[in-house]
């Protein structure tokens, strides 16, 4: 059966005039084509430009496969990599880092042979490396997996001043489920990040810091690159409004507490050439620590502990919400006037009970919005990014 079939193969092949050739083979009288020698490629260039830090080193080979490959820096140490499996790419496993002077070898097998190729290079020498700290408001660095309330605003600050152009997009931030955001510069060294609005129960934020080999001005350069993840907890927002010397606490929207306070006395002193005020600025506020107890001096913004108004005491449960001293706190002596009169030189005054039960309420980034008020509104450098109107918070950005 099985010849039959190849008898009838053959004879269908001489019917149709088919012409069977080996593989490989060429028609008569055609030149052979010339063996093509394997070419290797470096990555960076050959060349006289410094280069940057942050990319790998490259080797590649055309017609070809790469037998060998050492790139080896000022020291002797052989920069790590490996080759793919086609042999037809090394890759380092490491930048270039900042600083080396590299020589390059690399040998490959092609149709004529053994082919060696060699380069030399040299990586950029930064004047001065610079470094940011990933924080939340209360200037306190990130650590992975930490919980922050709903008003949880992002800080990044470099140890030097930067070119605001140059770090910004190297400063990247995912949220889940996604939200926009926005950036907003204080200064050359400080730079906020949150969104339009309060975030969700159960965002996760992710921030990376991709620095490393970039340049960030005037001969400097990004030091390292950074990568930290927080999670966004329950909403607690509490309200407290001038009118009613009431703070009303909501958890996820449900209203849980309310609380009698007397806020801040308001008016102003001028104490050695310094205007005080006595107002709790109107503004949207974040729970920035707490300590129990704190050491209250008045003494710590400019007002003389030996005055008139001066003081310097030991106060239980206390919530800072402000880089300048402001704390919803407990104070038993202005319970009289906590719910109908404000006694206070800026703080939110409550009760101890109310004070231990907020105390073990609040976590960083929890929100607490004062209504009003009398006094100029919350300043960004008192903790005041969310009461910076969105499209003027946008115009802040390195971007705009």
């Amino acid at each position: 059966m099985g010849l039959r079939r190849r008898e009838l193969l053959l004879g269908i092949a001489g019917v149709g005039g088919l012409a069977v050739t080996a593989c490989g083979s060429r028609t008569p009288g055609q030149p052979a084509k010339p063996p093509r020698p394997a070419v290797i490629r470096f990555d960076p260039a050959p060349g006289p430009a410094e280069i940057g830090a942050r990319a790998p080193a490259v080797v590649t080979v055309a017609n070809g496969t790469l037998t060998s490959v050492e790139w080896i820096d000022e020291t002797g140490r052989a920069l790590p990599g490996a080759t793919t499996p086609d042999q037809h790419t090394w890759t380092s496993s490491e930048p270039l880092g900042y600083g080396h002077t590299y020589t390059a070898k690399a040998v490959a097998h092609g149709e004529t042979g053994d082919v060696t190729a060699t380069t030399t290079c040299t990586t950029v020498q930064p004047d001065r490396l610079v470094d940011v700290s990933l924080r939340s408001a209360n200037l306190e660095d990130l650590t992975e997996n930490d919980t922050y309330g709903v008003g949880f605003v992002l800080v990044a600050h470099f140890d030097e001043p930067v070119d605001r152009a140059a770090a910004e997009p190297c400063l990247q931030v995912v949220t889940e489920p996604a939200t926009k955001g926005s950036w907003y510069w204080l200064d050359d060294k400080n730079a906020h990040w949150r969104p339009e609005r309060y975030h969700a129960p159960g965002t996760r934020i992710t921030v990376a810091a991709n620095l490393f080999g970039i340049p960030l001005g005037d001969g400097a350069y990004g030091q390292r690159d950074q990568r930290v993840s927080v999670t966004i907890g329950p909403a607690h927002v509490a309200i407290a409004d001038d009118d009613t010397k009431m703070i009303e606490v909501y958890d996820n929207g449900n209203l849980v507490r309310t609380m009698p306070t007397s806020m801040g006395m308001g008016g102003t002193a001028t104490v050695g050439g310094r205007v005080l005020s006595f107002w709790t600025r109107p503004g949207v506020y974040t729970v920035l620590d707490r300590k129990d107890p704190v050491i209250m001096d008045s003494a710590s913004y400019g007002l003389p502990t030996n005055s008139r108004l001066g003081y310097r005491t030991s106060i239980n449960k206390a919530v800072r919400i402000s880089h300048d001293g402001i704390y919803v706190h407990e104070l038993a002596e202005s319970v009289w006037a906590q719910g109908n009169t404000d006694v206070s030189h800026g703080c939110l005054n409550i009760s101890p009970a109310d004070a231990a039960w907020f105390y073990d309420f609040v976590i960083p980034g929890d929100v607490v919005e004062v209504r009003n008020t009398g006094g100029d509104p919350l300043d960004i450098w008192q903790n005041g990014d969310w009461t910076i109107p969105w499209p003027d918070w946008q115009r802040g950005s390195a971007r705009a």
